[in-house]
């Protein structure tokens, strides 16, 4: 992050360009955003990071001159602190696991909402232990067959206001502030929260919620 700044800064890598340039116009109709370059191909890509740091990487999958293990690799290897969300029409379970494996920090389904897609990018941007997958229920398993609450017990009243919160696709702040405690105490529920419903990711607790009606139904689907 520029210092005494707060936008995270984000490369576009995709080659259909109406596609990149809505994600593009999505993003920096945000306060904390600012999409810096966009890539139609993985030729040069490594040399764009290197001019314009970023803090988050939105990859597609498909581009042409590009090789999704190699470029991530590379990437990694030259610049630690990237994170990189991968982009993707297709469940390919194996390449899942193998990009995030090689330290890829998100695997997103091109039909995820708004709402899942800003979550993701500030969670990369500002969280340093989660992973969010977010793909059809269709095409990839998480886990176990598990219920809601099965693992510890049920949700407090506060990590329920905790969930609500990041439901609505706010950070760790944010809902610090709104709830009148600090991030750490945020965090702790989040872990909490996680355990309790045995998500992967933010987002995975939300849809699990509310899944069971632990939550409030979004205004908006978080997945298609």
């Amino acid at each position: 992050m520029i210092p005494g700044s707060d936008l995270i800064r984000i490369v576009a890598a995709d080659d259909h360009t109406l596609l990149r340039t809505a994600l593009a116009e999505l993003l920096n109709a945000e306060p904390d955003l600012q999409v810096v370059a966009e890539a139609s191909s993985g030729r040069g890509l490594v040399e764009l990071v290197e001019r314009h740091r970023p803090q988050v990487l939105l990859l597609d999958v498909e581009m042409p001159d590009h090789h999704p293990r190699a470029a991530v690799r590379r990437l990694l290897e030259r610049f630690p602190d990237l994170r990189i969300i991968i982009l993707t029409m297709h469940d390919d379970q194996p390449l899942v696991h193998e990009l995030l494996q090689l330290g890829a920090q998100g695997y997103l389904h091109k039909s995820v909402s708004r709402e899942a897609l800003l979550s993701t990018v500030r969670n990369a941007a500002r969280e340093d232990d989660q992973v969010t997958i977010l793909v059809p229920r269709s095409g990839f398993t998480v886990g176990g067959d598990h219920s809601a609450e099965q693992n510890a017990g049920p949700m407090s009243p506060r990590e329920r206001e905790v969930l609500t919160c990041v439901a609505e696709a706010m950070s760790n702040r944010q809902i610090a502030v709104r709830l009148g405690i600090t991030e750490g105490t945020v965090k702790r529920h989040l872990r909490n929260i996680f355990d309790k419903l045995d998500a992967v990711s933010r987002i995975d607790a939300v849809n699990k919620a509310r899944a069971h009606k632990l939550i409030a139904g979004p205004r908006g689907r978080l997945m298609q």
